[in-house]
């Protein structure tokens, strides 16, 4: 989100346009960009279950400032209480709903996938589609960030205006920050001499699904040497820890900050690894083939598509079958779902 908000506020203000960011806060400030655009931190309370993240609750404090600001368009892209505060306002903006994310994907289907098939699933959750009907009869458009998030929504009966599929700074990544050394000092670390080197990059939450992750990797390290680097934080960073408790060859690092640094490390490993159907963004993936990577991801959801996807297959098997063999040059790469 922070990569995605940075660049839009550039993209915004070489456009001549002024991007203003209302975001949860434990303290109302105003933090000015340079070059332009700025974020009205807005005091909010924090969600129980991940104090990482605020929660607006009441939406005076948003109407009072939209009344201030008077924007010409208006987007809300949580489908939370801020799709209902912008619903409800009666400024005469455009009103747009931008969805990144698909709720139903992400938590009912992700819980009950064992006890109840897909269509009884969607069917039990259709108060959430009726829910989000009631904002979007009063906003003027709803987009989605990519086809896969589309398809989903209308097969409710939802209407989609548009599906833009989000980019990244291709010039970034690239497989030329390949970097051997950096690559044998991270097998270094997780006591591999040699052998095949994934990625796991992200936040630690259920919907990113890295305890299946972790599995598919310990399987397929029965037949191969291989270790994973997972890089992100989140709510369930102490369960994660618990679970590598016993797997050596698996290794959490703290998030990267550092772009140039990112860079060198993604085009540095053998393969990117990814478990979520639900993607919000999708610029992860993205990075990973700008940087040469091959990408195991899952065979529906919107991780990048690529032009050359292998047939699917299971998760471990796919790990086995992308053995590294890129040279510094390779400039694509593939996608084994």
């Amino acid at each position: 989100m922070r990569t995605y908000i940075d660049h839009k506020m550039t993209i915004m203000a070489e456009l001549g346009h002024e991007l203003i960011v209302i975001a949860p806060a434990r303290q109302n400030s105003v933090e000015e960009r340079p070059g332009g655009g700025r974020i009205h931190w807005v005091k909010a309370p924090t969600l129980v279950l991940d104090p990482n993240y605020g929660i607006f609750v009441r939406g005076g404090a948003i109407h009072h400032l939209l009344d201030e600001l008077h924007p010409d368009v208006v987007e809300a892209s949580s489908p939370w209480r801020p799709a209902t505060i912008v619903a409800d306002w009666p400024g005469h903006a455009v009103k747009v709903y931008f969805a990144h994310n698909d709720n139903v994907g992400a938590y009912p289907l992700r819980w009950f996938e064992r006890l109840a098939s897909r269509e009884r699933i969607e069917e039990a959750f259709m108060w959430w589609t009726r829910y989000m009907a009631g904002y979007l009869d009063r906003m003027d458009a709803f987009v989605t960030n990519g086809p896969a998030l589309e398809k989903r929504h209308a097969a409710r009966g939802l209407t989609v205006h548009a599906s833009m599929p989000l980019g990244i700074q291709r010039g970034f990544f690239s497989p030329d920050h390949r970097d051997e050394a950096l690559r044998a000092s991270l097998l270094e670390q997780l006591g591999l001499p040699r052998g095949h080197l994934l990625l796991g990059l992200g936040r630690h939450h259920a919907e990113k699904r890295w305890p299946m992750i972790f599995d598919a990797v310990e399987m397929a390290g029965e037949h191969m040497a291989v270790g994973m680097i997972q890089i992100g934080s989140g709510v369930h960073t102490r369960r994660l820890e618990h679970r590598l408790k016993n797997s050596p060859h698996i290794k959490l690092f703290r998030p990267v900050y550092d772009r140039v640094r990112l860079a060198r490390i993604m085009a540095s490993c053998d393969a990117l690894i990814h478990g979520s159907d639900a993607e919000p963004f999708g610029l992860v993936g993205l990075e990973g083939l700008a940087s040469g990577l091959p990408l195991i991801v899952p065979d529906e959801g919107d991780a990048p598509r690529s032009p050359n996807p292998a047939s699917p297959k299971p998760m471990p098997r796919a790990i086995r079958d992308r053995r590294p063999t890129r040279s510094r040059g390779c400039s694509r790469g593939t996608m084994t779902r």
